[in-house]
């Protein structure tokens, strides 16, 4: 009587199709180390999936298929990602969180509305709105020379409410023209 079992375990029949299917790698690839690499994935995936091949199907057919179906996901898995060696698209994808907006535009809202009227009036002209000095003086009434010091006191006086040193941004987005990035700016 026989002792061996029916069927062998498919595991020990991988081996034979290692030339095949590293011929069929270099063929897909173009490239050796990239052929071999692909194969010993290939044969990783085959090894932990080993309970889902048929026993009496075509090894041979199921393990190229792991191999084909394992490029193909990776050249497509490829294309979609961008060679960034020194890192400039990474640092791009970057988001500051929205908190840190809320609490600055926050302490910005709190700051103007300490200023006089005459200060906030000025700098929604032209620091928020783009208006130029001539622009504002005729909107306000006054003189060109008045819109450009009330500006810089402004400016100046908002700074020292939002307790900025020297060279400090304020810049919240939108509100580019309100506060000078140095306290000296007019």
């Amino acid at each position: 009587m026989n002792d061996e079992p029916d069927s062998c375990d498919p595991r020990d029949e991988i081996v034979q199709f290692l030339p095949q299917m590293r011929a069929f790698a270099i063929s897909l690839t173009r490239n050796v180390p990239a052929a071999d690499d692909l194969v010993q994935d290939t044969i990783v995936k085959a090894w932990t999936n080993i309970d889902k091949f048929k026993t009496g199907t075509n090894l041979q057919a199921w393990l190229f298929t792991i191999l084909r179906n394992t490029f193909y996901s990776s050249l497509r898995k490829h294309k979609r990602e961008v060679a960034d060696s020194d890192g400039v698209h990474a640092g791009k994808l970057s988001v500051k969180p929205d908190h840190d907006g809320k609490l600055a535009f926050t302490d910005f809202r709190h700051a103007f509305d300490q200023l006089s009227a005459e200060h906030r009036e000025v700098l929604i002209l032209v620091g928020a709105s783009g208006f130029t000095t001539d622009e504002a003086a005729e909107m306000m009434g006054i003189a060109p020379g008045t819109v450009k010091s009330r500006t810089s006191r402004a400016r100046k006086h908002l700074a020292e409410l939002l307790h900025l040193v020297d060279g400090e941004s304020a810049v919240i987005d939108g509100l580019e023209g309100l506060v000078p990035r140095g306290m000296d700016a007019a």
